[in-house]
């Protein structure tokens, strides 16, 4: 069983690994150009809408019929609702303290609540794609190793490392915006991958039970993602364009589809 855990920490230090290469693309900007920034950002939005389906809800879905009493529906959208409603109270609060706390800094404050909510989101489901490649690895263990079932974990992994790469640029480049230093950006864009080894081993550790409750983590973080999405990212992208307007919007197809594409692709 130990290899298992091993493989599956091995795997989650991976997609770890492709969050600070993300993040590390803050370097080649010498100063934040808006144009740049704005497709990254709507690239990683388009990647996250895509990633919510193919690599969360599908998956919930798959998983909830074969381990939900309940029916895969009643999961995946309850996780889904949960998932949306669980953001939507986080940015109410984080707006009400930080207003309370810096009332006086106006439009500045607003950016920066912006930049906390997609740091919990995508922080937040981590933990579930973490816990997937866990448990795609541990299972090997119940139901006997093979190649296609080991071919199998290394492409869920693989497939949560390469979204993982524009979500880690998706997060250090606001903050490089906002006058963070290149070091600080990229410190904050790597780290929102660190949840994803602990939460690997755990669900190697843990795979009987938290298969059942998977459909639900993978669900509820879809909510979340697509409510970061369309709250904040897109709105942020389609910024200061009005000399190119479909720059930004070419981004989220662009990601949309690469995502769609490796997702079916590898999956």
């Amino acid at each position: 069983m130990d290899n298992y855990i091993l493989m599956a920490l091995i795997a989650t230090l991976g997609t770890w690994f492709l969050t600070a290469l993300g993040a590390a693309t803050v370097a080649f900007f010498k100063s934040p150009n808006p144009k740049i920034l704005n497709l990254m950002l709507g690239f990683a939005s388009g990647v996250m809408i895509a990633a919510s389906f193919w690599s969360l809800l599908q998956p919930a879905i798959e998983r909830a019929e074969e381990v939900s009493a309940l029916p895969a529906y009643f999961v995946a959208t309850t996780g889904f609702l949960f998932g949306a409603v669980f953001m939507w109270v986080s940015d109410k609060t984080v707006s009400f303290a930080r207003r309370n706390v810096n009332s006086t800094q106006g439009k500045s404050c607003e950016r920066l609540n912006r930049i906390i909510m997609l740091i919990l989101s995508i922080t937040l489901h981590n933990i579930p794609e973490g816990l997937a490649v866990g448990v795609a690895f541990g299972a090997l263990q119940n139901v006997g190793f093979s190649t296609e079932g080991l071919m199998g974990a290394i492409t869920i992994a693989i497939g949560i490392g390469l979204q993982n790469f524009p979500e880690g640029a998706a997060v250090s480049l606001p903050l490089r915006r906002e006058g963070y230093s290149r070091k600080k950006s990229f410190f904050y864009g790597q780290a929102s991958g660190m949840v994803e080894p602990i939460a690997g081993v755990i669900g190697a550790l843990l795979v009987v039970y938290v298969e059942k409750i998977l459909p639900y983590a993978l669900s509820f973080a879809a909510g979340a993602m697509i409510l970061v999405a369309v709250h904040e990212l897109i709105p942020e992208c389609q910024q200061n364009q009005e000399k190119q307007p479909y720059f930004s919007t070419a981004g989220i197809i662009v990601g949309f589809a690469t995502m769609m594409l490796l997702d079916v692709m590898l999956g």
